[in-house]
C-alpha cells in the first residue's frame, strides 16, 4: 500500500485545546499559516466539523433516492498540485463549484454515501474517494490519494477526531505542535487528538526540532515513533 507523507499540524493553546474561536485570541495564531507553509505539504485534510464550520456552504445534502454507493471507487474531476481534502462519511455538506479553484475540494466519504451526493460532487467539478463500509478506510482513501491523485506530502489540520483517527490507523509521520502562552481550561473542549476507543498504549514521539518565537509561541515537531 502506498501512502503520502502525513503531518498532523495543530494550533493549540497550552492545555492542549484546539476551538478555533479560542486560539484565534491568543499569542501565536500570526505563526500558524507560515509554520503549516514549513511543512511543504501541498494538500491539507480536515474533519467533517471543521469544514462545515470553516468551509462548507449553509445547508445539508437532501437524497431523493437514498440509494447508496456501495462499493470502494474514486472520481478524479480536478488535477491539482494540491487539494482541499475534507472526510465526510456520510455525504451532508454542500459545495461552491470548484471549476476554477487554485487548491481543489476532494471528498472522503465511505461507501454507504449517496449515489445523488457523488453525482452532486461531479457536477461540481469536486474529486471524491469512496471507500469502509460505514467510515472512511483512512488507510485505503491514503493509497488512492497516493497512487490516482499524486499527493506526496499531506497535513492533517483538524479537528481532534480526524487527528485522533490519522493517528489510531497508523499513517502519521509527524506531529506538529504550535503552542500559543495561554490556557483554555474549560470543560469538555477538544483536544489535539480525541475520540480513540478503548484501551491503548500512550504513542511515542520524537522531538525533531523546537522554535520559539517573539510573541511567546513555541512550535515543536515530533517524529511519530512507529
Amino acid at each position: 500500500m502506498a501512502k503520502p507523507y502525513i503531518v498532523c499540524h495543530m494550533m493549540m493553546s497550552a492545555d492542549g485545546r484546539i476551538d478555533c474561536a479560542m486560539t484565534s485570541k491568543i499569542r501565536g495564531v500570526d505563526e500558524y499559516y507560515g509554520t503549516l507553509r514549513s511543512l511543504e505539504a501541498d494538500s491539507t485534510v480536515s474533519g467533517r466539523t471543521t469544514a462545515e464550520l470553516e468551509m462548507a456552504l449553509p445547508g445539508k445534502f437532501e437524497s431523493k433516492s437514498g440509494e447508496s454507493y456501495g462499493h470502494s471507487g474514486f472520481s478524479r474531476n480536478r488535477s491539482a498540485r494540491g487539494y482541499e481534502i475534507v472526510a465526510d462519511s456520510e455525504g451532508t455538506l454542500l459545495w461552491p463549484d470548484q471549476v476554477s479553484a487554485a487548491k481543489p475540494l476532494l471528498v472522503l466519504t465511505s461507501e454507504k454515501v449517496g449515489k445523488e451526493y457523488l453525482d452532486y460532487l461531479d457536477s461540481r467539478r469536486i474529486s471524491w474517494i469512496a471507500c469502509g463500509k460505514s467510515k472512511v478506510d483512512l488507510v485505503h482513501a491514503m493509497d488512492i490519494l497516493a497512487r490516482e491523485f499524486a499527493v506526496r506530502r499531506l497535513a492533517v489540520v483538524g479537528g481532534g477526531t480526524i487527528n485522533g483517527a490519522f493517528l489510531d490507523a497508523g499513517l502519521l509521520d509527524e506531529v506538529s505542535l504550535l503552542i500559543g502562552p495561554a490556557i483554555d481550561g474549560r470543560k469538555g473542549m477538544a483536544s489535539v487528538f480525541d475520540g480513540i476507543a478503548g484501551d491503548r498504549e500512550p504513542f511515542g514521539l520524537t522531538l525533531k526540532s523546537l522554535k520559539q518565537y517573539g510573541d511567546g509561541a513555541v512550535c515543536l515537531r515530533f517524529e511519530v515513533e512507529k
